[in-house]
C-alpha cells in the first residue's frame, strides 16, 4: 500500500520538482514582506500556498479577501469600513477587511475580478500604505503583508483594460505560478492517499483504489486540478464501505467516458515498431458518428481477437489494456 505523510510540507502534497521549486519560493517569500503574486488555475492551491508563506513566519492575522464575492455597493466597506451614518443602514461605525489584517497578510483572492475603481484603491494601499473608511475625511495607516492570487492572465487583461497597468507592476514583485496537476501527474498517486487518509480522519470509509482506477486518474488531465481530484475521491469513498475497492462505476462520468475514449484512441496507435516480436496486423476502422461508445469498445475488441486468432495476452498488448481488463470487458461485451 502506497503510504504518505500525515503532515506534508507547506500543505503542498507531492514530490515532484514543481512542488519542490515551490517549497523553495515559498521559503524565499516568507523571509520578506514584499507582495507575492500567486498565478494559476483555478484548484491548484493558491489559497494553500499563501497559508504557507505566512505560516513560515506568522505576524498578525490571515485574513482572506475574496474579490470575486465584492460586489454591489457594499464592496468599498467590507474592503475599508465605513464610519456611522454614512450610508442608509449604517447604524454602527464598522471595521473593513484591510483593517482586520493590519500588521498582518491580507489574502487578494481572484484579484482579477476586482472592479478597476476598486483597483485604484488598492494601488494606494499598497503604495501609501493608508486607506480611507467610506464617509470618514481621514486617512489610517495600515502595516500588512499583502499576497494576491488569480486564475487569470494578468497580463492579457492589462492589454485589454480590465486590469491596471500599474497595480500589476506593484503586484508581480515576487511571481509564484502554481503548477497544473496535468503537469506533474507523479504526485497523483500520492495526493489520492492523502485524500483517503484525510477523508477517513473526517469520518469517511476507508477505501483502496486498484490498478486500474489508478491507470484511469493518471491519464485523465483534471481541468479542475487538485481540487477536483479530491472531491473525487471525496464522492467515491462516500459510496463506498470500509475497506472496499475503489471500482470503475464509482468515479464521475467524464472520468468513465475518458478512459474509455482513451482506450479507443489507444487502439488506433497500438502497434509500436519498437516491440521486438512483431504482432499480428492490426488497424481500427474509424467508428461511425452514429456509433455509440459501447459498440465502438465491443467491435474493437472482436477485431483485436480475431487478428491475434484468439490470444488474449497478444490481445490485450494491441488494446493498451490489462489481460483482467480485457477478460471483464469481455464478459461485459458477451464475446466467447
Amino acid at each position: 500500500m502506497l503510504q504518505a505523510p500525515a503532515d506534508w510540507p507547506n500543505g503542498l502534497v507531492g514530490r515532484s520538482a514543481q512542488i519542490a521549486a515551490t517549497h523553495r519560493l515559498i521559503e524565499k517569500a516568507s523571509h520578506n514582506r514584499l507582495p507575492v503574486l500567486l498565478l494559476g488555475e483555478s484548484g491548484t492551491g493558491k489559497e494553500v500556498v499563501a497559508r504557507a508563506i505566512y505560516n513560515a513566519n506568522p505576524r498578525g492575522a490571515f485574513v482572506p479577501i475574496d474579490c470575486g464575492s465584492l460586489v454591489g455597493t457594499l464592496m468599498e466597506s467590507e474592503l475599508f469600513g465605513h464610519v456611522k451614518g454614512s450610508f442608509s443602514g449604517a447604524a454602527e461605525s464598522k471595521r473593513g477587511l484591510v483593517e482586520l489584517a493590519d500588521g498582518g497578510t491580507a489574502f487578494f483572492d481572484e484579484i482579477g475580478d476586482l472592479p478597476l475603481e476598486m483597483q485604484v484603491k488598492l494601488l494606494r494601499l499598497i503604495q501609501e500604505r493608508e486607506f480611507r473608511a467610506v464617509g470618514s475625511l481621514q486617512w489610517k495607516k495600515v502595516d500588512l503583508r499583502i499576497i494576491a492570487a488569480t486564475h487569470r492572465n494578468l497580463q492579457a487583461e492589462v492589454v485589454a483594460g480590465r486590469f491596471r497597468q500599474d497595480l500589476f507592476y506593484r503586484l508581480n514583485v515576487f511571481a509564484i505560478r502554481l503548477p497544473a496537476l496535468r503537469e506533474r501527474k507523479e504526485d497523483i498517486p500520492l495526493l489520492v492517499r492523502h485524500f483517503i487518509d484525510a477523508g477517513q480522519r473526517a469520518g469517511l470509509p476507508g477505501i483502496e483504489p486498484t490498478p486500474e482506477l489508478y491507470e484511469t486518474l493518471l491519464c485523465y488531465d483534471w481541468p479542475g486540478n487538485v481540487r477536483e481530484l479530491k472531491h473525487c475521491i471525496d464522492r467515491v469513498s462516500a459510496m463506498r464501505s470500509e475497506g472496499a475497492l475503489m471500482q470503475m462505476s464509482d468515479l464521475p462520468s467524464p472520468l468513465q467516458y475518458h478512459r474509455a475514449a482513451t482506450g479507443l484512441r489507444q487502439l488506433s496507435g497500438a502497434i509500436h515498431p519498437e516491440n521486438p516480436s512483431p504482432l499480428p496486423e492490426f488497424s481500427l476502422t474509424p467508428a461511425s458518428p452514429v456509433i455509440s461508445l459501447h459498440d465502438s469498445e465491443r467491435r474493437s475488441i472482436v477485431r483485436a481477437l480475431q487478428s491475434t486468432g484468439g490470444e488474449k495476452a497478444k490481445a490485450a498488448h494491441i488494446l493498451g489494456i490489462g489481460r483482467t481488463t480485457l477478460y471483464r470487458k469481455m464478459k461485459q461485451y458477451g464475446i466467447g
